[in-house]
This record gives C-alpha cells, sequence and structure tokens, in this order.
C-alpha cells in the first residue's frame, strides 16, 4: 500500500469508457502505527467481480471515500483510477443514515422495521444523487458505460441521462424491491420509478424483484409494460427510451473460496476451532451483519426452545453466532444489539456446563481466511433471514465444503433459495418449523447430505462472481445495441 499523500494529487481530466458509480469507493482509509494513512482494498464480492473489468477496459470508480467534509482529488490503486466524491456530515446522516437506511431499507425489506419519512433526508437523498451523476457525466467517454450499483443512488440513472444522453447505463439493485402494496408506502415513488427507468438496464437479484418493480412501473407511471421491458416516456408523452428490467443473481468468488478451503492452515484452523469448542458432536453456524432483517432473534429461540426441549444439549451441539458489527450509530440497531446479547446471555446462563457452552457470540467482523476456517468447521450452516436480497453467506458456505459434507439451512426470504434449492428450505417466522428443519440437518442421512451439497456446489462454481458481471454487462450491451431499433 502507498502512502496516501502519494496516491491524492491533481490530474488532468479524464474520459473513462466503463464507469462504476458506488456509495462507497472500494477501497478504506487505514492508518499504522507511526499515524501514516494509506489505501487498502475493500473485502467484498463486487470489488472482486468489477477490478478485471476496470483495468480491461480503462475504468474508473467513483463512490463516497468514508470520511465527511473531506474532499480529495482523483487516485490510483492497484491498476483502478479512484474519483471521490465528498459528503458533509449532515449528507451522511440525511442521505446515508437517514432516508437511505431508516426510509429505503425498512421499506424495500417488507417493512421488517416501521420506515421512516422526513422531507429533509429526501431532500439530501437529492441533492447527493445528483452530485454522484454530475461526477460520472465529466469523467464518461463518448458511449462509455456507467454501472450504478444499489438502493442509495436511484436517482442517478435518469439523473445521468439527462446529462448525457449518450452513455449506456445499468442499474443493478442488491437488495430485494418491495411488493406494489409497500412501495405505495413511498411519498416520493413517482421519482423514484423515474430515477430507475433512466437506466438501460436495470437489475435486480431474483425474478420477483424485477416483477415488482416493473408492476410499480405501471401503476404508478402509468408506462406500458411488456415481458421485461418498460416503455418509458418523456413529458410529451412520447417513449424516450426503453428500460429493461431483468435478474442478474449476484454470487461470490467461489474460486477463491475453493481454494482457501484447500489451505492446510485454515484445515487446521478449523480443527482448532472445534477442539476449543470442547469437540461437540455438531457445530452449528450464524453469520450475519448485525441487522433486524437477519432473522437473529427467531433462531435464537428457536435454538433455545431444542435446548430446552432436551432435543439438543449442550455436551452434542453448540451455536457459533458471529454478528458484524452494523451501523452502530443508529438507535435501532443499538437496540437490536442489546436484544441479541441479552438472549444469548440467557440461553448460556440456563444452558451452559463448565466444560460446555451453549452460543458462542462473536461481535466482530473477520477476515475471509477466517470465515473459510468456521465454514469448514460447521456441520450445519443456519441462514434464517426474514428478507434478503442474496445472502451470499450461504453461497459461501456452499464453495467452502469442498468434501460435499455439511447442511445449509436456508431461509425461502432470501435470494440465495432461488439457486440453492437443495437447501433445507424455511420460513423464520414458523419457530416449530425452524426447529424441525435444525433437527432434520443435524440428523440428515450423509448420503443425502452429500448430494445436496453435491448440487448446491455445482450451481455455485457454475454461476460466480464473474459469470454475473459478464452476464449483466453483455445484457446491456446487447439492450443498448439495440435501443435505437426496439424505439421504432
Amino acid at each position: 500500500m502507498e502512502d496516501l499523500s502519494t496516491q491524492v494529487g491533481d490530474e488532468d481530466q479524464r474520459e473513462y469508457d466503463f464507469i462504476v458509480v458506488s456509495n462507497r469507493l472500494p477501497v478504506d482509509r487505514v492508518v499504522d502505527d507511526d499515524g501514516n494513512a494509506s489505501w487498502r482494498r475493500s473485502p467484498g464480492g463486487l470489488v472482486t467481480a468489477l477490478a478485471p473489468v476496470m483495468a480491461k477496459a480503462d475504468g474508473a470508480w467513483i463512490g463516497w471515500n468514508g470520511a465527511t467534509s473531506e474532499r480529495l482529488d482523483a487516485f490510483s490503486h492497484n491498476d483502478m483510477r479512484l474519483i471521490p466524491v465528498s459528503l458533509s456530515a449532515d449528507e451522511v446522516e440525511y442521505y446515508y443514515e437517514g432516508f437511505s437506511n431508516a426510509t429505503l431499507w425498512p421499506l424495500y425489506h417488507d417493512v421488517v422495521a416501521p420506515p421512516e419519512f422526513h422531507r429533509h433526508w429526501w431532500e439530501a437523498y437529492r441533492r447527493v444523487n445528483q452530485r454522484f451523476a454530475d461526477a460520472a457525466a465529466l469523467v464518461a467517454a463518448e458511449g462509455a458505460t456507467v454501472w450504478v450499483q444499489d438502493y442509495q443512488l436511484q436517482l442517478v440513472p435518469q439523473m445521468l441521462r439527462r446529462l448525457r444522453p449518450d452513455l449506456c447505463i445499468g442499474f443493478f439493485n442488491h437488495i430485494p424491491f418491495p411488493p406494489t402494496e409497500i412501495f405505495a408506502q413511498l411519498p416520493w415513488r413517482g421519482r423514484v420509478i423515474d430515477g430507475l427507468l433512466g437506466a438501460d438496464l436495470i437489475g435486480f437479484q431474483r425474478t420477483s424483484d424485477a416483477s415488482n418493480f416493473m408492476r410499480s412501473a405501471r401503476r404508478f407511471r402509468g408506462y406500458s409494460v411488456k415481458q421485461q421491458f418498460v416503455h418509458v416516456q418523456d413529458d410529451d408523452g412520447e417513449v424516450s427510451h426503453i428500460a429493461r428490467a431483468e435478474a442478474f443473481p449476484i454470487s461470490i468468488d467461489s474460486t477463491k473460496i475453493h481454494e482457501l478451503a484447500h489451505d492446510d492452515e485454515i484445515i487446521e484452523r478449523a480443527a482448532q476451532i472445534r477442539r476449543d469448542l470442547g469437540n461437540p458432536t455438531k457445530v452449528l453456524l450464524g453469520v450475519d451483519r448485525l441487522d433486524y432483517t437477519k432473522g437473529i432473534g427467531h433462531r435464537l429461540k428457536a435454538y433455545s426452545e431444542l435446548l430446552d426441549d432436551g432435543t439438543l444439549t449442550v455436551e452434542d451441539a453448540v451455536l457459533i453466532q458471529v454478528a458484524s458489527p452494523s451501523r452502530e450509530r443508529v438507535e435501532q440497531y443499538r437496540i437490536l444489539r442489546e436484544e441479541i446479547e441479552g438472549s444469548v446471555g440467557h440461553i448460556n446462563g440456563q444452558h451452559d456446563t463448565i466444560e460446555h457452552t451453549a452460543v458462542r457470540y462473536l461481535h466482530h467482523s473477520y477476515p475471509l481466511e477466517e470465515m473459510v476456517a468456521l465454514y469448514l468447521a460447521a456441520d450445519v450452516m443456519l441462514v434464517t433471514a426474514l428478507r434478503d436480497g442474496m445472502n451470499l453467506v450461504a453461497k459461501e458456505y456452499v464453495a467452502a465444503r469442498v468434501e460435499s459434507n455439511g447442511t445449509l439451512v436456508l431461509s425461502e426470504f432470501a435470494g440465495a433459495a432461488d439457486q440453492l434449492d437443495e437447501a433445507v428450505l424455511i420460513n423464520p417466522h414458523d419457530i416449530d418449523g425452524l426447529k424441525e428443519a435444525i433437527l432434520k440437518a443435524v440428523h440428515m442421512d450423509p448420503d443425502d447430505a452429500k448430494r445436496r451439497m453435491k448440487k448446491m456446489r455445482r450451481e455455485i462454481l457454475d454461476h460466480d462472481v464473474e459469470h454475473w458481471s459478464q452476464s449483466f454487462l453483455n445484457t446491456l450491451r446487447e439492450v443498448t445495441a439495440d435501443r435505437g431499433t426496439a424505439s421504432e
């Protein structure tokens, strides 16, 4: 990593053929013990998928650098050109913590928590989206491809189309898109629909998400919708362009997971984890960002009742629950953390022995190597999301099970359920059903478990994150190549 001061500097304005626009840049600032600042590539599949595309296409990435009221010039990192967008403290509070995460996030996750609607949050959201659009318009080459990412930037496609109608614009929504009856609650629903329809191609995690969006486009904007195509009209009622909405399920760097799962040090670390737990017969694992959509409380309740019933005992089974810190400045998340930690304390107080613990709770984030060790150590993976766009943890667990053993318990409300249909699928709201599913996973016949896991592994290895990005970009090229004839 280079020193931060050598990375940031003035450069003549350039034009790029491929641009990614996301809320955050794909790097995190790190400061060493001597106070020297540098950049480190962020973990995550999106960076893994798009970094090679950017390198081949002379690409740039536009996003916020994570600090408030700090203006940085464009800089390069690991062959990627990074263009920072600055946000003030008020904009982070209103645009990001407010409208993005206290309005859109709960609304798009089926109102698992009540969304809040505040006009000043909306104004900040609109203003910040315009700033991102302006930044992309400024540096995009003629006819460039611009791929906008996720729910924080839903207005950018239309803003960008107005500024640069020559561009090929794609948008991908990483979280669910709600049914029309829920989306109807949003006071600015029509403007959000128009914002998204500025894109030539709008990608979603599930076919049902794309269908929800198209129904909202028809109901709230009155546009003609035929199959996957929305005929977008201008102010005069004429068709200005045709936008396509389609499912492109995101995936993981399965090759990387596969390689790590064969690493001798990681295999030994997995064995050490089991030894540290007292070598239980079965290790159950939950890995989640600490969020109310993940169903952690439902999972703990079901597990606690199994212990209460005597169906499971701490001598035979242990649950490892990794809960990565999330949005800790937001009151709802602080309350959730207290509730989860209270539940864990109650379960352990009731069932722990001197030698064994019921729940090993870890409120940390871990590097991928440690996560793969946990995946290898776990006999049963519990994914109990109440609503989830995809849930890549489920796919990572499957990719790590190189011996084709282990069992996945998976919520039908996670996008991953569409591809991983050999998992033990559950409705996390049904606690009795969840208990039955956990017992089924714990006691599953090894041959049946292996058959299921082999089929899921084939799916994940064949449809990795590179397949996802290439599928989307190839379809975007088709759509934009045909847009002249499609409007005739």
